[in-house]
């Protein structure tokens, strides 16, 4: 009993002992896309922890060289900019088969923030990329587990589709603005933690006159060290964070959603 009793004090002291979050991470290069374009650099935080599959078939198409070089072919302002049809236009597709449907997630509590816990629904964030979620109390009738989608806010990264929920192949798209309607409805993989500027500055129309490029898109894990972005986000569990999603409560009240707050970054 006094061993079990001193173990027990031991792990509890290691668990203080283990530091807080800090107000900084890295960027994971296995799962972060870097996208040279005619409007300049994008960085994109991928979430596997949301699409598995739609991450691994963007990571596969870069490697592939399948980007390089397409169109924003379908740019509409206060929306969307899509790309990623090898054809420059809807409908193109990859040799790749089409993926199945992953329009929502199931995680470990531990594994997301909840920034937002209201009677009907949670919001937060896994990295820099927003989620809504059942309510606490839907959740806790289950297996505990987050049941969650990605929520559509500016800089969020999808991949399109034709009519069909499992069409989703090789196009994507970048919010340009807020369109929560889209949840449920498109695969969410990430988030542009750099370039909205360069997403919102890619020329406008379907198609657009004199349509914008992707010149480049690679896995950054595969770029020689010094081509890697040298970017640290700011992590969204730790104090600063915390403070600005406070201010932004008390400054917008009942009309807080998790699309008020912007990815912010450091160079290191």
């Amino acid at each position: 009993m006094l061993r079990n009793a001193s173990l027990a004090v031991a792990a509890l002291g290691l668990m203080a002992a283990a530091p807080a979050p800090g107000d900084w991470r890295p960027l994971d290069p296995e799962n972060t896309l870097v996208i040279e374009t005619t409007k300049g650099r994008v960085v994109v935080e991928l979430r596997p922890e949301f699409a598995p599959k739609g991450v691994a078939r963007i990571k596969l198409l870069a490697r592939e060289h399948v980007y390089d070089g397409l169109q924003f072919h379908r740019v509409i302002e206060g929306f969307v900019a899509q790309t990623g049809n090898p054809n420059n236009r809807d409908g193109g597709v990859s040799a790749h088969p089409d993926l199945a449907p992953e329009f929502s997630f199931r995680l470990q509590p531990a594994a997301a923030t909840v920034i937002v816990a209201r009677s009907d629904a949670q919001e937060g964030f896994v990295g820099a990329t927003p989620f809504q979620a059942v309510s606490a109390g839907e959740q806790a009738l289950g297996d505990g587990r987050l049941r969650g989608w990605g929520a559509y806010c500016p800089g969020v990264m999808g991949m399109g589709r034709q009519a069909a929920p499992g069409s989703a192949n090789s196009e994507v798209f970048f919010m340009r603005a807020p369109a929560r309607r889209l949840d449920h409805e498109y695969t969410v993989v990430g988030r542009a933690v750099v370039g909205l500027a360069a997403i919102r500055g890619v020329a406008v129309g379907e198609p657009p006159a004199v349509p914008d490029l992707m010149l480049k898109v690679r896995v950054a894990a595969d770029l020689p060290p010094a081509e890697q972005p040298r970017v640290e986000v700011q992590d969204e569990r730790g104090p600063a964070f915390r403070a600005r999603v406070e201010a932004l409560k008390q400054a917008r009240g009942a009309a807080f959603s998790v699309c008020d707050l912007d990815v912010t970054v450091r160079n290191r």
